[in-house]
């Protein structure tokens, strides 16, 4: 599958995010020969299994001009990078303990020449920042990443919904999730027909959301 697949779904790209798209392709295949941040499966298969499930976020959400990103645990660069192509007028902030993944992101930000990205090797823990909203994808149990990420969300909301989480994820969230009364969960194979998102899942879960005891 090529670059082709996220127009079908996103028919409003201008040919500046086309081309952006285009050359993660190329970007990734040369970095991930040097440091394997994407499985060698599914590097042949990127755009289905990283850029277009790193977008079904903005299926859910779209970011309003100025507002701030955080993506904890960005890994390669995902789903940061892929919202930071659509979302050019929002900034997004993208870190991750682990620093040859930061080197890659860093390397194919600079490659894209995105200007509305900062890549940070750095612990989330340890930000000082605060953010509109907050993106991930499964990078550990909610109930662990509410508290990893505890006072990084801003108060004031400067969109429709209220400020908070979007994470990425699959299966059945039941258990992870029932101590969150507040959580929302938008089902991906609504919005895209590939069998890959059958089981996946964008959860949303506002600022004010109740903590496990």
């Amino acid at each position: 599958m090529n670059v082709d697949l996220i127009s079908k779904y996103f028919t409003t790209l201008t040919d500046a995010q086309k081309q952006h798209f285009k050359g993660l392709e190329v970007l990734y295949q040369d970095w991930n020969q040097k440091i394997n941040v994407v499985s060698r499966k599914d590097i042949d298969e990127l755009y289905l299994r990283h850029v277009l499930h790193s977008l079904g976020i903005a299926k859910i959400q779209g970011f309003n001009e100025g507002s701030k990103i955080l993506d904890v645990g960005t890994g390669g660069g995902f789903p940061g990078i892929p919202l930071a192509i659509l979302f050019p007028n929002t900034h997004f902030t993208l870190v991750d303990a682990i620093g040859k993944k930061i080197k890659v992101v860093q390397e194919v930000v600079e490659g894209l020449q995105l200007e509305n990205v900062s890549a940070k090797h750095i612990r989330v823990e340890d930000l000082t920042e605060q953010f509109d909203f907050i993106v991930s994808r499964a990078v550990a149990a909610m109930p662990t990443f509410v508290h990893w990420t505890k006072g990084k969300i801003k108060k004031d909301s400067a969109h429709e919904r209220k400020n908070g989480i979007f994470y990425l994820k699959g299966g059945d969230l039941t258990e992870e999730l029932k101590e969150y009364k507040t959580a929302e969960i938008f089902d991906l194979k609504e919005y895209f027909n590939e069998d890959f998102f059958e089981t996946k899942k964008v959860v949303y879960l506002p600022q004010k959301f109740k903590n496990p005891s």
